[in-house]
């Protein structure tokens, strides 16, 4: 890998974690309660984890510095949906509680603009 590739590597990589960062201030903001960042397992990664009242909020943050390629919201196909809920189911395996569970999408596009879906899928 070339020293610019690599260089384009990190920014990209910093631009997701600026974007989940601001994903999760912004929905605590909005009266949501934090239980876990990042959760990984062999199937995929759960990027923010809430509670929004009784219900568990599994959130996706998607960043997009433009809409050349497609928004942020277009990025999620039937496929990431797809291993965000086994990722989910992987997640609930392991907790004893029995309750709602909603998928929202924070969407952030390069002009800093935020939109929040609740029930995206």
């Amino acid at each position: 890998m070339s020293i610019s590739e690599l260089k384009s590597k990190v920014a990209h990589l910093m631009s997701g974690e600026n974007a989940e960062e601001r994903a999760h201030h912004y929905l605590i903001e909005q009266g949501l309660k934090p239980v876990m960042r990042n959760f990984r397992c062999k199937l995929g990664e759960l990027d923010l984890i809430m509670t929004d009242q009784d219900a568990l909020v599994i959130v996706e943050v998607r960043y997009r510095k433009s809409d050349r390629f497609g928004s942020a919201m277009e990025s999620i196909t039937r496929t990431k949906q797809s291993r965000i809920i086994r990722a989910t189911q992987i997640y609930l395996s392991s907790q004893k509680k029995d309750q709602a569970i909603r998928f929202d999408v924070i969407a952030i596009s390069g002009n800093g603009k935020i939109e929040w879906i609740k029930n995206a899928f």
